[in-house]
Order: structure tokens, then sequence, then C-alpha cells
């Protein structure tokens, strides 16, 4: 991994989890979530598209991995896109 890429990376999860900010949580720390939404199976998204979740919001019953995307969205009425443009909004 290039070194903009990981720095990039690294203030991506510095934002904390984006959708605890969006809820109102506060700051939570955050792990990096690469979208699936558009890629392959086996494929992940590229590091640029990156998206801070807390470890719950991710890999968490609650989360995008547990629930999966389309209970995902029932749950919250966002999808990942709408996260990516958070965080996108968040770091400008």
């Amino acid at each position: 991994m290039k070194s903009a890429e990981k720095e990039y990376l690294n203030r991506v999860a510095s934002l904390g989890c984006i959708l605890c900010r969006e809820l109102g949580y506060g700051e939570t720390p955050a792990t990096i979530h690469h979208p699936r939404e558009g890629q392959g199976m086996s494929q992940r998204a590229s590091n640029w598209l990156a998206i801070p979740l807390c470890p719950e919001h991710h890999q968490g019953d609650s989360g995008l991995h547990g629930l999966g995307t389309k209970a995902f969205y029932g749950r919250y009425r966002m999808d990942e896109m709408d996260l990516l443009a958070l965080t996108i909004q968040a770091l400008n």
C-alpha cells in the first residue's frame, strides 16, 4: 500500500464511526469498511472509498456484516453509498 493511501485510511479512521456520528452518539473508535456495492463477490473496493465504522456497526449484530445490506438499510435508512457520502463530507 502506498503511503498516500495509508495516510488517507488513517485520516478516515480518525473520524470515528460515521454512523454513530450521524445518529448523535458522538465519536466512537472506528475500523475501516470497504464498500461491497458495485464489487464482485471476492473483490474489495479501493482504499479511497473507505468508510469508518465502529466494530458494532461494521461487524456486530446491528452492523453491515451482521445484518446484511438490505436489513441494514431497513434499520438505518442508509446504504454504503450514503455512508460514503457522509464520510467524504466529514473529511471536507
